[in-house]
């Protein structure tokens, strides 16, 4: 059965284009209406001066867009704000409630009515000649696990799952007792969003994270800012935005999609502006790639510059090549071999585009590449990616003000949760620091990322499923075969604030664990205590909660529950587990001596805004085999959907956070009302003999040949590339095989779709 993700909707479905500034009134207009609708007038507010500031503030559970260095009053947006009051509400899902409800009636509530209910307040154990949840007291919800656990053949037959909302204490607690349990199966959120930026980095400068910062951001003369929707991804972005085009540097977009971010904004803390309803531009150049094309533009950029050099000896950084880079003269020859016709097509723009790109990037002293989703989740992700350091070696933009690449992570701490030991694939000196620091044996063979536990748990070689945070059951791929999968294993257990598909998805024994929120103080033994997280530009700084009264008294913080279902697995340890989570200084003094740049970290990370991790390559060393960075010379894929075919790309809405859902509208897109659809090329729609918000039927074909569908969708016109549909995450989730991942990065390819579109049958 397809999961009901969105709201209730309000009206019949409406489309109608999006004309106004990103921000602004609309964004004030929507936080108005969140805070009527959540109750949390005084709470409300106080989050909007608390979050994102230092002394005391606690950061935003949404995006990881990097604080304002400058102490920005109100360094906030509208998507935080709603993810804050969401957490905040007043409704309670109790004891009571379960006992009123059996899961097999909840399955079949949407996504929004349930986690609409509001906060859960207690644990719950599922209870299958009831099929209900019911209630059970701390420890023996540990003891229930910790005998599961003992139980296993083979360590290897567990998983442990993390979203990005782990702060980095709890985080490296819960790898910590993946490890002394003798595995290394830690699948997380950035298997399925930027594990290709990673390794790309990783391969081509030595560093898996960007080298850029936020000051650099605003000293930068062009950026490029590529598959990302800023205005609802990464709202704070426009700030840096429209005070770029202010300075005159260039902002050159590239995405399928024209956003609203990609055109004009007004700030909402720019009260001038808001009151004379002011306009800034967001952008100087707006470049339509076909879905996956991405790697074409940039070689194409590539070649043009290269050219140019033949002539302008300023074109080309020779200096900086000859002295840093490795590889050079074979990806002169690669791109010299690439014809512009191949370019065009692939790219799916002209050669005037390209052209234009490239005079932007040879005019700029001083350029950023940026990106998100719409450049990782392909199959060659990391091909693209590694073609972005290229570009950005030509001319030498790396290692200095202004210059360097920038991922822009999706998820706050997501970054942070891989620097503190979530990772699948962990390298050889981090398990022998952890070794000798923890007096812990660590196993060293790679344990399963996202797509690999989830075949795992399918064929019944994971046996026990623990997921920190996050909705998996929603945002994994192949949505019936991962329900599957779940209901395989003989327990899953899943850390949460309100509830979700996932707690309904469940093994045989299902646990569901709720713990306290951003917003809500933690007090330990040792006094109030402070998390903390890692943005998007390598800045680690606290987080404090604001609310005394948690949502529940029997709420346990991250930290506590780690522990706590460590001890229960792990009863003989000789890891302090109880004694960490008295202070958290005391879990960051460990972490000090295992992590690479977190020395002294308990003062540092107490400084105003926190520290910057250090990262070799922006001092240009390259952690590299050459010592150099490297040039990448990947041949160019070929993106171009087969005859009757389209590829298709999944998205958020503007109104939803990853799989939380707040309404049925898109404001940006100009959707009402309406989730079940996907937009298509007017033409494209011509050709299949589709009206606007016609119904239609979507089929899906795997590599392997099988097909996954989804039928009544209505379709919608839109700006798009020929060739090219899109629609939204998580319900589209379905249409991707749990094959369909990348060979590069093993990534699902939620971006490149191979889809027929009818009319409904």
């Amino acid at each position: 059965m397809e999961p009901e993700v969105g709201a209730a909707p309000a009206g019949p479905p409406a489309v109608k284009p999006y004309r106004h500034p990103a921000a602004g009134w609309g964004a004030a207009k929507s936080v108005t209406k969140v805070l009527a609708r959540t109750g949390e007038w005084v709470d409300g507010p106080r989050a909007i001066l608390k979050m994102n500031h230092e002394n005391g503030g606690f950061d935003c559970p949404g995006c990881a867009w990097p604080d304002d260095y400058k102490g920005l009053h109100l360094d906030i947006c509208e998507n935080g704000i709603k993810h804050v009051t969401w957490e905040m509400t007043g409704k309670r899902v109790t004891r009571e409630f379960f006992a009123a409800h059996t899961v097999t009636e909840l399955s079949g509530w949407s996504d929004f009515a349930l986690e609409d209910q509001g906060r859960l307040t207690e644990p719950m154990v599922y209870d299958p000649e009831s099929d209900r949840y019911l209630p059970i007291d701390w420890q023996g919800a540990f003891d229930l696990f910790g005998s599961v656990v003992r139980g296993l053949d083979d360590p290897n037959q567990a998983a442990f799952y993390t979203s990005g909302r782990l702060g980095n204490e709890a985080t490296f607690l819960y790898q910590l007792m993946a490890r002394e349990l003798g595995t290394n199966n830690l699948p997380d959120c950035s298997n399925m969003c930027h594990e290709a930026s990673g390794r790309a980095l990783q391969a081509s400068i030595g560093t898996g994270k960007g080298t850029a910062d936020l000051k650099d951001w605003e000293s930068a003369d062009a950026l490029f800012i590529m598959g990302v929707n800023a205005a609802s991804n990464a709202p704070r972005m426009l700030t840096a935005l429209a005070d770029a085009t202010r300075r005159g540097a260039q902002v050159v977009h590239v995405n399928p999609l024209v956003e609203a971010a990609a055109t004009r904004t007004i700030v909402p803390h720019e009260f001038l502006d808001m009151a004379l309803m002011k306009a800034t531009s967001t952008g100087t150049l707006n470049l339509q790639v076909r879905i996956g094309g991405d790697m074409a533009l940039l070689r194409g950029i590539a070649k043009a510059v290269l050219e140019l050099a033949e002539h302008d000896p300023k074109a080309v950084d020779r200096q900086f090549v000859e002295r840093y880079t490795a590889g050079f003269e074979e990806y002169r020859a690669l791109v010299a071999a690439t014809p512009w016709e191949e370019l065009e097509r692939q790219s799916g723009l002209s050669r005037p585009q390209l052209l234009r790109a490239a005079q932007v990037y040879r005019e700029a002293d001083r350029s950023i590449f940026s990106w998100c989703l719409g450049v990782t989740q392909h199959e060659h992700g990391v091909d693209t990616v590694r073609e972005i350091v290229n570009v950005l070696l030509l001319r030498g933009n790396l290692g200095r003000e202004g210059a360097g690449p920038s991922p822009v992570r999706g998820h706050s701490n997501v970054q942070g949760n891989r620097t503190c030991g979530i990772d699948h694939r962990p390298a050889p000196e981090f398990l022998d620091r952890l070794a000798e620091v923890c007096g812990i044996d660590p196993p060293r063979a790679h344990g399963l990322d996202t797509v690999a536990a989830i075949g795992a748990m399918a064929r019944g070689e994971v046996k026990v499923f623990l997921g920190m945070g996050g909705n998996f059951a929603l945002a994994a791929p192949d949505t019936a075969y991962t329900y599957e999968a779940l209901r395989t294993c003989e327990l899953t257990v899943h850390v949460s604030t309100k509830l979700n598909r996932s707690h309904l998805v469940h093994g045989r024994r299902a646990l569901i664990l709720p713990c306290l929120g951003r917003t809500e103080q933690d007090r330990q033994r040792g006094g109030l205590q402070a998390t903390s997280v890692e943005d998007s530009m390598s800045m680690v700084h606290l987080s404090r909660g604001m609310r005394k009264k948690p949502a529940s008294r029997q709420l346990l913080s991250e930290p506590a529950i780690v522990a706590g279902l460590a001890r229960a697995a792990l009863p003989d340890s000789a890891t302090p587990w109880e004694w960490y989570v008295e202070d958290y200084d005391r879990i960051r003094d460990t972490m000090a001596e295992v992590l690479d740049g977190f020395e002294d970290f308990n003062r540092r990370v107490r400084l105003p805004l926190g520290f910057r991790i250090k990262q070799p390559a922006r001092e240009l060393v390259f952690l590299t085999p050459s010592g150099r960075a490297e040039f990448s010379t990947a041949p160019l894929p070929d993106v171009l959907p087969a005859p009757g075919t389209l590829v298709l790309g999944t998205m958020r809405s503007h109104d939803q956070w990853n799989t939380t859902i707040y309404s049925d509208d898109d404001r940006y897109r100009g959707v009402k009302n309406l989730r079940t659809l996907v937009f298509m090329n007017r033409q494209d729609m011509r050709e299949r003999h589709l009206d606007e918000l016609a119904p239609v039927d979507i089929t899906a074909t795997a590599r392997d040949g099988s097909t996954r569908a989804l039928h009544g969708y209505l379709a919608v016109p839109y700006d798009l590339p020929r060739g090219c549909a899109a629609g939204y995450m998580p319900e589209m989730n379905v249409l991707c095989a749990l094959g369909d991942y990348s060979t590069q990065s093993d990534q699902p390819i939620m971006k490149h779709l191979n889809v027929t579109i009818t009319a409904a049958g």
